[in-house]
């Protein structure tokens, strides 16, 4: 993950929430835990690739668990942690701001 150049607060939150997926992803996971193959499905037009690696970046930075069952075959599932509880508001703000711009 790159590093916070300036030290601005601002920069550090997009630092880990920039990104075209990182917050409908983190909408998605809001309600419960949700397995790769469920997240997408909701989200048609990400890579597989990129699912991932988001999804790694979110676990390296905190914001998501992933749990690894030792089922045949293997089942994972990922979900917010506490930290990533407290992008929430966030995700909140953002949808407001996306409805009222698409009605403008």
């Amino acid at each position: 993950m790159k590093k916070n150049l300036s030290g601005c607060s601002v920069e550090e939150a997009m630092r880990i929430l920039g990104g075209r997926w990182r917050l409908l992803i983190i909408s998605y996971l809001i309600d419960q835990p949700k397995r790769f193959s469920e997240l997408r499905r909701l989200m048609p037009n990400i890579s597989q690739r990129m699912l991932t690696l988001d999804l790694r970046e979110l676990e390296e930075g905190g914001l998501v668990k992933r749990t690894v069952y030792p089922t045949s075959p293997i089942m994972v599932t990922y979900e917010l942690t506490e930290d990533g509880g407290k992008t929430i508001p966030v995700v909140e703000v953002m949808k407001e701001f996306g409805l009222w711009y698409k009605q403008r």
